[in-house]
């Protein structure tokens, strides 16, 4: 594939929307039932570090790609940093916040929070790409809103530093959809080359980050290392990681960064109902469990 290939076309068959965000869907579950068994379940104790690896597998992947000639993108040079900023400061941002949020919040707050993402993507798309949207989509989007401020008035868990991370978590990732949705136009770049240099241009500095904290101390001291079951975990969401980051890259090449955002909430259906099984955080009441499900029966039909 080469670079021009990856320029963004004017239009995408439907078939392709479909299968992208259907893609990203899948990949963005996986992970967060994998991070919260990572994070919470064995308390693995750092994010970071879990967050390094997936980026690490990201490089390797795509540059062993690159190497054997299966995907395409520009060499590195001085202009790539211009080209992409400010992707990886979002990526960095979104990665550390997200995977904090997770350990820190049960599965079910965890994503009703994120609903706050889809306004916050609109918003910027207003703002950034310019594009207008159709009352009953606004109203839509402010049923998603008052669901997830129903469901956090009664959260029994209530947490200031893990709700302070969630909503920095939506910020980054609106930030970031709009982003890539914007650079996916930049001749070179293509979708390896936004993949490939966001993690490169961040693995070091987050790596230095985790040493000077000490949460770099930590993970190697970690006792579940010689656990076949925790290192399998481990490795699942490393790959899953980069996974992830092609399918946001995938869905928001083909279809647009509020669609990429919308998707992300609708399958969090099947992660709140899960969560409040998988990873034994999540405090139940009537309120709070009404307020994950209050905005996807009268939406359904606004969302696909």
């Amino acid at each position: 594939m080469s670079a021009e290939a990856c320029l963004v076309p004017a239009e995408h068959s439907g078939l392709l929307k479909f299968s992208s965000a259907l893609f990203y869907a899948g990949s963005s579950f996986l992970i967060t039932v994998v991070n919260k068994t990572v994070l919470t379940s064995f308390r693995f104790p750092s994010y970071l570090c879990l967050g390094i690896g997936q980026m690490i597998t990201t490089i390797v992947v795509l540059y062993v790609a690159k190497m054997s000639k299966a995907v395409q993108f520009q060499d590195f040079d001085r202009s790539i940093l211009l080209k992409i900023f400010p992707l990886p400061l979002l990526y960095v941002g979104n990665h550390i916040t997200g995977l904090a949020s997770t350990k820190k919040l049960s599965l079910p707050m965890f994503t009703v929070l994120r609903k706050f993402t889809i306004l916050m993507t609109m918003v910027l798309e207003v703002h950034i790409l310019r594009k207008t949207f159709s009352k009953g989509l606004i109203c839509s989007v402010g049923a998603i809103v008052f669901g997830a401020m129903v469901a956090a008035s009664s959260d029994l868990a209530f947490d200031v530093e893990a709700y302070t991370f969630i909503l920095l978590n939506d910020a980054f990732t609106a930030a970031s959809g709009v982003y890539t949705k914007k650079k996916l136009g930049v001749e070179g770049l293509g979708k390896y080359g936004v993949l490939f240099y966001n993690a490169l241009i961040i693995v070091i500095p987050t790596f230095l980050a985790s040493a000077f904290t000490g949460d770099l101390h930590k993970a190697v001291t970690f006792q579940d290392w010689s656990k076949v079951t925790f290192m399998f975990c481990f490795l699942m969401s490393c790959i899953m990681g980069f996974v992830l980051m092609y399918s946001i890259v995938l869905c928001s090449y083909y279809n647009s960064a509020l669609t990429t955002a919308v998707v992300g909430a609708v399958k969090n259906v099947a992660v709140a109902y899960i969560g409040i099984f998988v990873g034994g955080d999540y405090m139940f009441s009537w309120t709070n469990f009404i307020g994950l499900s209050i905005w996807y029966f009268p939406n359904a039909s606004k969302v696909t």
